[in-house]
């Protein structure tokens, strides 16, 4: 969104695509979960009352069109691509199949998996945590807007609120920290998949790529993703 309440910001996509173009090169398999939240916001006063399940499916409509403007911007600066849909959008993306995808990164294609699980009900946490997993990848990586990480309360209201460099899966489950919703958490957890949460600022999504970043590790265990 950059500075707006919701759609898309020319500069900011063209900024975070050459980051990623850059973090790229350097070897690391990339592959992009994106959220829909700056389309839905937009369509929030519509979606009073709708059914839960009309809003899930709406929403991941809306993840595949940032997933589009993310290619876009993507391949724009140098990057090849490939989008995944979980719903079939055949015209615009591949359907999502595991191997393909595992395929695509094999040959160092950025993958943008889009449209959540494909199911209502679930989060585009769950669809990040399940697609990790289902790729084999090393770790999470989680971009905020506005905060380094995770806290003990919301610093955008609480001047106290403390910040936790180090958790386990277990511990943001029990405190019921509002870091990803409690079906990812567990899914990372019962498979021993490191979370990454740093701030979406320039410069720290190439940084957080090589573990490299001043934000949260979750891990399994206290110390293990360092």
């Amino acid at each position: 969104m950059g500075p707006g309440e919701f759609g898309l910001d020319a500069p900011t996509l063209d900024a975070l695509a050459k980051e990623l173009v850059a973090a790229a090169e350097g070897g690391p398999q990339i592959a992009l979960v994106i959220g829909g939240g700056n389309i839905y916001r937009g369509m929030a006063a519509a979606a009073a009352g709708m059914d839960r399940a009309t809003g899930d499916y709406m929403g991941m409509l809306a993840t595949v069109f940032n997933s589009l403007a993310v290619q876009e911007a993507l391949e724009r600066n140098g990057a090849h691509t490939r989008v995944l849909s979980a719903l079939d959008v055949r015209e615009v993306s591949e359907p999502y199949i595991r191997r393909r995808a595992i395929r695509h990164l094999e040959k160092n294609r950025i993958v943008i998996f889009a449209a959540g699980t494909g199911n209502p009900y679930f989060t585009t946490d769950t669809a990040a945590a399940l697609r990790a997993l289902e790729i084999g990848a090393d770790a999470i990586l989680m971009a905020k807007n506005g905060v380094r990480g995770v806290y003990d309360g919301d610093p955008r209201t609480d001047p106290n609120a403390k910040f936790l460099p180090e958790l386990t899966h277990l511990q943001a489950i029990e405190r019921g920290l509002r870091v990803m919703d409690t079906t990812a958490l567990s899914l990372c957890m019962d498979n021993n998949l490191p979370i990454h949460v740093f701030e979406l600022a320039p410069g720290k999504t190439a940084r957080a790529l090589y573990g490299d970043h001043d934000g949260t590790i979750i891990a399994s265990t206290e110390g293990e993703a360092r």
